[in-house]
């Protein structure tokens, strides 16, 4: 049980960035509500400019670096506007008694709106169409050769967290079969209908999950685990011709492995939000390859997105101040 001690006046920090672009007025109106009586609340507009306030601060709503966390020593809680929380996990801040939450659970629909996008640009040769312009009409016979149905294929999903249940909902939408693997198994009565997962495998059963898969969604946090985790070895167990969907993190698929097996035909295409040191570098090969459908980690985007954490964020405030556990809280030696 997760808890922090909000017992007066407190001192909190709102830190616009990518995913909270701006602390609207609203906000601040239903955080002044929630917070303790006599609470200071402060906007600033980046990490930098926090620096001025760091010195006071009981709790933050944003992304706190190492630099800026070195300057806190009153800071309590962060609750953070990202839903991968890798960028927090340095060794001051996990062996900290700094809690945690953020919008774990929260995000998994737009991600899986632009994960089975992806996909379909793929299967139905959307991306090449797009790419042709007014010269597909001229490949249409070549492109109708290469499309593929999703009906009846195995939907393989990694990671059975927001991301994971939004991509398997919509993959039975599309009459897709689906399976899952996660750090934490669970059984059929524990799941939602709408998914249409049976259980939730154990990571132990990876290479089952790899073999029956038409297509595999990753949907996992990085963790020192995940990182490069799908590599040649790895692709190697996939089923021929399969296919894989990244929306969540470009480390835990390693570039060159993944171009081999793209180029040797053992995967039939790659849908990528996210690759290794982004942003890629315009000749990388990634950039070449017909059956790569890839967008500028834009995923995350979603006009629902910073209204849903704020609210969050606001329950937690209260929860705090009556000594409950709060919502969404990240285990900082897991990494999620």
């Amino acid at each position: 049980m997760t808890t922090v001690a909000l017992d007066g006046p407190t001192n909190i920090l709102l830190i616009e960035g990518l995913t909270m672009a701006e602390a609207k007025p609203e906000y601040v109106a239903d955080i002044g509500r929630a917070a303790p009586n006599d609470s200071t609340i402060q906007v600033v507009g980046s990490v930098k400019e926090a620096a001025q306030y760091a010195a006071d601060v009981e709790v933050i709503l944003g992304v706190v670096n190492q630099r800026l966390f070195a300057d806190t020593p009153k800071l309590k809680w962060v609750h953070a506007t990202a839903s991968g929380v890798d960028m927090f996990m340095f060794d001051d801040f996990i062996n900290s008694d700094v809690v945690l939450t953020g919008e774990k659970g929260l995000v998994g629909g737009h991600l899986a709106d632009t994960g089975m996008g992806l996909l379909l640009a793929l299967t139905r040769q959307i991306h090449t169409a797009i790419k042709f312009g007014p010269d597909a009409w001229d490949n249409r016979v070549a492109m109708r050769a290469k499309e593929i149905e999703l009906e009846g294929m195995t939907m393989g999903i990694l990671g059975f967290g927001g991301t994971g249940k939004g991509m398997a909902k919509r993959a039975v939408a599309f009459g897709m079969n689906t399976i899952a693997v996660d750090e934490f198994p669970a059984p059929a009565d524990s799941l939602p209908a709408e998914c249409g997962v049976s259980e939730v495998w154990p990571i132990s059963r990876l290479d089952d999950f790899l073999a029956q898969s038409d297509v595999v969604a990753v949907c996992c946090p990085l963790t020192d685990d995940t990182n490069k985790m799908f590599n040649d070895e790895t692709f190697a167990k996939m089923k021929p011709g399969s296919y894989i969907v990244n929306v969540t993190r470009g480390e835990i698929i390693d570039d060159e492995p993944l171009v081999r097996a793209l180029e040797s035909g053992q995967l039939g295409g790659a849908a990528l939000d996210v690759a290794p040191g982004e942003p890629l570098p315009a000749d990388h090969r990634l950039f070449q390859l017909d059956n790569v459908a890839m967008t500028p980690h834009t995923a995350g985007a979603s006009q629902l997105r910073a209204p849903k954490n704020v609210a969050r964020f606001v329950r937690n405030l209260t929860l705090a101040q009556n000594g409950q556990p709060l919502e969404g809280v990240v285990d900082k030696n897991l990494g999620y």
